[in-house]
């Protein structure tokens, strides 16, 4: 069994925060970000930085519609999420992609290839037998072929959040977010990533030389600067908008320049 990736909506951003407040993943009474106002469109490939505990964690799980917005209105794909009945949020949500930082959060005690089986299997209501070529695919094109039959609890943490990404987009989601993918990779596993985010943002074989639109988070600037075409930053619980690579250096924001001259430790 396999899946082709879903047409993009038209015209209307597909994730759009209208004055949102943001809230904790760890206590929803605290608010970690206010007055969001952001829109991903089809190709934008988004790099949000910020220093550790500045929320980017929480936004991104807030556009993925993991969490809902303290104020404010979200809308996926042309719809306010607040208007959404029974299951129409569960299934908007599988046009979103998220990789969790911190190693991708894989199943630990499952293999690689049961990693990757158990969303298509979950959501399409079939055995792992059925979507086995589908699977071993993305296992090839994420370089885990060799891990097929590895659990995950003995990977180290740069390959779990491999099998984060590959599991992430298994289901062809229309917009990937990334909390922070590169921190504590070597720089063999960074360039991969790198290389491979740029083939999915320029028009990858999955997608049929279709481009994913991508949303990063990350801690710092340096990397992304090649590819990354919209750069904000979280600040003292707001959101700034920065503009295009080319603005990053005129900013007189400190910590922009911070987050361009070393990694945060």
């Amino acid at each position: 069994m396999s899946a082709s990736p879903p047409e993009p909506s038209r015209h209307l951003p597909l994730i759009q925060f209208l004055d949102v407040a943001v809230m904790s993943m760890e206590n929803s009474e605290l608010t970690v970000l206010e007055g969001v106002n952001w829109s991903i469109s089809e190709a934008d490939f988004w790099v949000v930085g910020g220093m550790p505990a500045s929320g980017k964690s929480d936004l991104l799980a807030t556009a993925a519609g993991l969490l809902r917005p303290q104020r404010g209105a979200l809308h996926l794909f042309g719809r306010d999420t607040a208007s959404f009945h029974g299951d129409e949020l569960a299934r908007e949500r599988l046009r979103v992609g998220l990789v969790f930082g911190d190693g991708g959060r894989p199943f630990r005690y499952l293999t690689v290839a049961e990693n990757l089986a158990m969303p298509m299997c979950y959501h399409q209501d079939c055995a792992p037998a059925q979507v086995e070529s589908t699977v071993n695919a993305m296992l090839e094109y994420t370089g885990l072929d060799f891990l097929a039959h590895q659990p995950a609890s003995r990977l180290n943490r740069s390959w779990r959040q491999r099998v984060g990404l590959a599991r992430a987009l298994i289901l062809h989601p229309e917009v990937l977010l990334l909390d922070n993918p590169l921190a504590g990779m070597d720089p063999r596993q960074a360039s991969w990533w790198m290389g491979f985010l740029g083939k999915l943002s320029a028009g990858h074989e999955l997608y049929h030389g279709r481009p994913l639109t991508l949303a990063v988070a990350t801690d710092d600037f340096r990397p992304w600067l090649a590819q990354g075409r919209q750069f904000a930053l979280l600040k003292q619980n707001h959101w700034l908008p920065l503009g295009g690579p080319a603005d990053l250096d005129r900013c007189a924001e400190p910590l922009v320049q911070e987050l361009l001259a070393s990694p945060v430790r």
